[in-house]
């Protein structure tokens, strides 16, 4: 970032036109305006400055579009996506990537710089602007608009920079001020940080945000972040920090800077549990006292919510699972159901279109419902889900023989979800989130009522039998799902892609069900120490009480039974149950391919064949299709090494700074 007095227009936003060694690509040739232009000391609305930061924002992605238009998931374990083209997703779980060949995701190395140096120059320069509006903080503080958007630039720093180093790991630091003009190359040649130094300081600016940022926002503003928002990715970003795969992990033990310092910690450190702990316990104490609105979002128990099994809590929730709905509580946050300025749970968030073709909705719909049919989850993801007593769908007593018969009787209703008779054994008593979530052989779709031109139509039964209604379209006969499983999650059962009727949503990038499963993680890598934050007045240790509390919240909303403190003895036992519980509560949210590399649990997930149902068998066969099988087309393929635990630094980046040093295996 070299000190320049112009800034480039570009439409509606601002962007700056100096170069950094270290970001990587080329100033255009653009129009040019000053920088007191933009930062006008004049402008008491601060017109220009409100464009530059919006543009800041425009950095961010939209939506759940991870990779591309298609999940995340599909790069981990948990899904395979089966497009026409070849998505840079297929591209990243099979590992056909290197650091000349880009993958579109975002884990995106130039374009998290360009918004760091962008919020750099508004740190440096909006104190300038006389604006007569004014917010109140978090302490209820009366402050102008511009310390907020001091605050909100911080964040962005903040979370520019953890997304780079979730990514890459350790990535350099820029100076916060510009560069003079007359700067030497080589001076601007950065180095890359220690891993340490880089978590330091984005949680350096988290904090600094938190404590300027507004505790909540309006309906109208609710994706914009708050301080609960800065706290709450802090603690994530501490508890990253403390994963097996970064504290004290001897495989990047050659792997130095110039001066022999380890790029990587090379000393476990059980104490970054304990600040991980810290935070989370301090959103849990702010909204349990109201600082914070956040909590878990829960809908009322209505006349057709099902009955709770004997083994579940009936006491009213959070102490049992009674008179809540579970269904609609976990699936009304993600299917537009609950607006997002209604929801307490969603902390930080995106938008993304609500219009017939949006990604999450089209992309796991069937085609003869007028979606992409493009999105396969794995036999794997859908056995973590339970029974509806909690027992473990993979040796339950629930869990018929008999699995691929159909259940009889008449259809179920419960929680406007419809279970048909017609669907297998194997699909009855499931848990609420798996109804919630999922889209399996002859599943229910409701939507409208709709006839199409070719017989498309809503309110059908799918099934994924080789004769089944989820055939491909004739336009894409290769276009058609593999696994027998989809999912449901983003889609409201009223909704019509053919009618283009779809409701407006929000994705979450963290939420507070994420806020207590990494207080219970992180307590459970304590030992006998106890950490303190003095400041706020919390202290935390190995709590086996608070452990099971704040699990069982989560398993409550869910109409499961909770776990027991000889669970919660027991850190092996407790160290499975957290991982298995975050993959069916963050299903297709894009955390479980994180949270595999931090556990360093990649290498075996990804060395497992994908399986799911066998859709070769046609519905003259029942258990045909119902039988397990090894999933074996080229898009199901993983190819995974330990060099893929970063991405490798672009090449061109490479080339134009000589300090940078490769990550390993690259």
């Amino acid at each position: 970032m070299i000190r320049n007095k112009y800034l480039t227009l570009i439409g509606a936003g601002l962007l700056f036109t100096a170069v950094s060694c270290t970001d990587g690509y080329e100033p255009e040739p653009v129009e040019l305006v000053s920088i007191d232009f933009v930062f006008s000391k004049t402008d008491s609305l601060g017109t220009n400055a409100v464009k530059f930061m919006n543009n800041i924002y425009a950095t961010l992605q939209n939506g759940h579009n991870r990779v591309g238009s298609d999940y995340l998931d599909a790069a981990s374990d948990d899904a395979i996506s089966i497009n026409v083209s070849d998505p840079d997703v297929y591209k990243l779980a099979m590992g056909r990537y290197t650091a000349s060949t880009r993958v579109e995701s975002d884990m995106r190395w130039k374009e998290y710089y360009s918004g760091i140096r962008k919020a750099n120059i508004l740190i440096n320069h909006i104190d300038v602007v006389p604006f007569m509006l004014t917010y109140k903080n978090a302490k209820g503080e009366t402050k102008p608009l511009n310390v907020t958007m001091k605050a909100e630039a911080r964040f962005l720093r903040a979370y520019f920079y953890y997304k780079l180093v979730e990514a890459y790991g350790p990535v350099p630091i820029v100076p916060e001020t510009a560069y003079d003009v007359d700067a030497s190359a080589e001076s601007m040649s950065l180095e890359r940080e220690t891993y340490e130094n880089c978590i330091n300081y984005i949680c350096e600016n988290f904090e600094k945000a938190y404590e300027y940022l507004p505790s909540s926002r309006t309906s109208t503003l609710v994706n914009l972040p708050t301080s609960g928002a800065a706290l709450a990715l802090m603690g994530r970003v501490r508890l990253i920090e403390a994963s097996p795969w970064y504290n004290g992990n001897e495989f990047y033990a050659d792997w130095k800077r110039s001066d022999g310092t380890n790029f990587m910690p090379q000393v476990k450190d059980e104490s970054k549990w304990g600040t991980a702990a810290l935070l989370a316990k301090r959103l849990i104490k702010g909204s349990e006292a109201g600082s914070f609105k956040y909590k878990l979002h829960t809908v009322e128990r209505k006349l057709d919510t099902k009955p709770l099994p004997e083994n579940v809590p009936d006491e009213n929730y959070p102490n049992g699972a009674g008179g809540i709905d579970a269904l609609r509580s976990y699936a009304f946050m993600f299917n537009g159901e609950t607006p997002a300025y209604n929801n307490d749970e969603f902390i930080y968030m995106c938008g993304y279109s609500s219009t017939a073709g949006d990604s999450p909705a089209w992309i796991a719909t069937p085609t003869s419902l007028g979606g992409g049919n493009g999105l396969n989850i794995t036999y794997a993801t859908v056995k973590a889900f339970r029974m509806e007593d909690g027992s473990d769908i993979n040796n339950s007593p629930l869990y018929p023989t008999n699995y691929w018969e159909a259940i009889g009787g008449s259809s179920q209703s419960f929680s406007d979800y419809t279970l048909p008779s017609d669907a297998a054994k194997m699909f009855d008593k499931m848990e609420m989130r798996f109804y919630a979530s999922v889209g399996f052989n002859h599943c229910y779709w409701s939507g409208l009522s709709y006839i199409g031109t070719e017989g498309n139509q809503t309110k059908q039964t799918v099934t994924y039998y080789a004769n089944g209604t989820a055939a491909p379209s004739s336009d894409h006969p290769e276009d058609y799902n593999h696994t027998g499983f989809t999912c449901k999650k983003y889609i409201h059962y009223v909704e019509d892609q053919l009618k283009g009727m779809m409701k407006s949503k929000t994705f979450p990038i963290m939420r507070y069900a994420e806020v207590l499963l990494n207080y219970v993680e992180a307590l459970n890598e304590l030992g006998s120490n106890t950490y303190t934050d003095e400041e706020n007045g919390i202290t935390v240790s190995r709590d086996v009480d608070e452990m099971v509390k704040y699990f069982n919240m989560v398993r409550y909303r869910a109409g499961l039974p909770g776990i027991t403190a000889d669970d919660a003895r027991d850190v092996t036992t407790m160290r499975d149950l957290i991982k298995r519980e975050r993959r069916v509560e963050f299903f297709c949210e894009g955390r479980r391919y994180h949270d595999l590399r931090r556990w360093g649990d990649a290498i075996d997930a990804y060395n497992e064949p994908v399986t799911g149902m066998n859709i070769a068998a046609r519905s003259t066969d029942r258990k045909a299709f119902h039988t397990e099988t090894v999933i074996n087309n080229t898009r199901s393929h993983r190819v995974f090494s330990y060099k893929d635990y970063f991405l490798p630094i672009p090449r061109t980046t490479m080339d134009k700074n000589p300090k940078l040093v490769q990550n390993p295996g690259w």
